[in-house]
């Protein structure tokens, strides 16, 4: 075996003991202590004392080993998005029969914008739509947004990390014009479809993108602002002030 091969299997075994050490959390034990860890998970209390430290020091445990400030990070970002979406599908729904187009949310996924609901045009014969868990590119409406508005600067590196300089560059000024405006604007190259988002904030960050699909004849950044933008704009509102009350 390599050392190579040792040495992944040595961090996954890690990873993996400090999950079993965060799963013995619940209603009954609120706190850790390395005599709880040993017994619990048959490690020597040196180990369970060690693994303690470290899940503090990186924020998922506090000072008397209790959860930490990034458990209570990541159980908020949970709570916020299941409220979304369970809030979200009525707005969609008035926002789709209101403009006959499709209504699309995303959440900030790790390689980017993923989609997670759909509310499709009522009427028509022909439907424009995504599927859910599609991960959209770059220069999508709702990619744009999310980014525009990311707080943490690093997952806008890592999105752009797959852009040449140049393109980076021109999608930064991209971003740019997006926070002043509120409003993103796809640009995908798809000769006939438009598509345009805004944000859905919490109480203070951006939490999701809300747009809307079309055609260019019913949706096109050239026009001035139109009623189905203003719809859209009013329902992504709507949904923030639901999420931050």
């Amino acid at each position: 075996m390599t050392t190579l091969a040792v040495t992944d299997r040595g961090a996954i075994q890690s990873i993996d003991r400090a999950a079993n050490v965060l799963a013995l959390f619940d209603q009954h034990t609120l706190s850790l202590t390395p005599v709880l860890v040993s017994e619990r998970l048959g490690l020597n209390r040196t180990t369970a004392h060690r693994y303690l430290q470290s899940l503090q020091s990186s924020g998922f445990l506090s000072a008397s080993f209790g959860p930490g400030p990034l458990l209570d990070q990541l159980s908020a970002l949970v709570s916020t998005r299941q409220q979304i979406i369970t809030l979200a599908p009525e707005v969609m729904r008035r926002l789709s029969d209101r403009t006959g187009l499709t209504a699309v949310l995303s959440f900030q996924g790790r390689s980017g914008a993923v989609v997670t609901l759909v509310e499709e045009a009522g009427e028509g014969t022909i439907v424009l739509t995504v599927r859910i868990g599609t991960v959209l590119e770059i220069k999508a409406a709702q990619s744009r947004v999310l980014l525009a508005f990311q707080s943490d600067p690093s997952v806008i590196a890592r999105v752009h990390s797959a852009l040449a300089p140049a393109a980076a560059r021109m999608e930064e000024s991209e971003l740019a014009r997006v926070r002043r405006e509120h409003v993103a604007w796809a640009d995908l190259d798809r000769m006939g479809l438009a598509s345009v988002a805004v944000p859905v904030f919490g109480s203070s960050d951006v939490q999701a993108a809300m747009g809307l699909l079309g055609t260019t004849a019913m949706l096109s950044p050239s026009d001035k602002p139109t009623e189905r933008l203003a719809l859209l704009q009013e329902a992504a509102e709507a949904l923030s002030g639901m999420v931050a009350t």
